[in-house]
């Protein structure tokens, strides 16, 4: 018998002993998987997880539906409309300057995202790899400036923003990620806490400086938790609206971003404000500016799952 027929016919084997006796070729039993049972445990556990998804899924369900409306019909709380006016899907780019707002906060969204991820990932790695005193003290700081509330630095970053002339522009919306953000680089040190000290070590004595060891050796193996931190951060800034209503609100409607868009769109179309109450236009671009969302997490899935599966194994 050949080697490479020998592994097929040790499988076959085992396979034709576990059939006759229920024992492997070294005599240990075998356990059988225990059926499936479909109990009233297993069937409320079920029921719950449909609810639950019903639950969450009813406002996009109804947000389809009234998209697809005529005005005076989008609140009626039907989820399948007596009439379907597919028109407002192509009427909607006329009415309302949505393709500007998607450009702006896809345009903010990356910047933001990506500069966030850099800086964060360059600090995290140094409290991961120097040994410096007062590194566990500085590190500490870092966290803490997460329990310092938004809402208490707004007033004085509104006024260094004002102070450089920057206002209406859309670098107070991202250009502050250029420091990095104190959950990012936790995130980020706990993951490169888990890679070997002796690839920076061994860098060094070939004659690798740190900004190299960063970009050929740190950046390739944190792509998983890179790429987290920026989907989170995509998510935050392309959902951001306080920001863009305070820093964008006195430029022209075209300037604005996707959220501060809607919120347009509502004032304008409200019967309080001279509209006509063409709220359907509103739905469908709401419904509009989840999409880039979901092809992001789409195409990040694979990555998001290994990035949280493969984060904070150190501490």
């Amino acid at each position: 018998m050949t080697a490479v027929n020998r592994p097929e016919a040790v499988v076959a084997v085992d396979r034709m002993a576990d059939e006759v006796t229920g024992r492997d070729r070294y005599g240990t039993r075998r356990r059988d998987k225990p059926p499936f049972r479909f109990g009233p445990g297993k069937a409320l556990l079920w029921l719950l997880v449909v609810l639950f998804a019903v639950v969450f899924m009813y406002p996009f369900a109804w947000l389809l539906a009234a998209s697809l409306k005529p005005r005076g019909q989008v609140f009626d709380n039907r989820l399948v409309p007596e009439t379907f006016v597919w028109s407002n899907y192509a009427e909607v780019w006329s009415q309302l300057p949505l393709l500007h707002w998607l450009f702006n906060s896809i345009a903010i969204a990356l910047l933001a995202a990506t500069t966030v991820a850099v800086s964060s990932t360059m600090v995290a790695f140094g409290f991961a790899h120097f040994r410096f005193p007062g590194r566990t003290v500085l590190f500490g700081l870092v966290l803490a400036t997460m329990m310092l509330p938004g809402a208490v630095t707004m007033v004085p970053v509104y006024l260094i923003w004002k102070s450089v002339g920057l206002l209406g522009t859309w670098a107070p919306l991202w250009a502050f990620n250029l420091f990095g953000s104190a959950f990012y680089i936790f995130l980020q040190r706990q993951f490169l806490l888990g890679l070997p000290r002796e690839l920076f070590e061994a860098a060094r004595v070939d004659g690798a400086s740190y900004w190299r060891i960063f970009w050929r050796i740190v950046m390739p193996l944190s792509v998983p938790s890179f790429i987290i931190v920026f989907l989170f951060e995509f998510q935050a800034s392309w959902n951001n609206f306080q920001m863009a209503l305070i820093y964008l609100n006195a430029g022209s409607v075209e300037e604005f971003t996707a959220p501060l868009g809607i919120a347009y769109a509502m004032t304008r179309y409200s019967p309080t404000a001279g509209g006509q109450g063409d709220y359907q236009y509103v739905m469908v671009a709401s419904l509009l500016v989840i999409v880039p969302m979901l092809i992001l997490f789409a195409f990040g899935q694979r990555y998001f799952i290994e990035g949280i599966a493969t984060t904070g194994r150190k501490g």
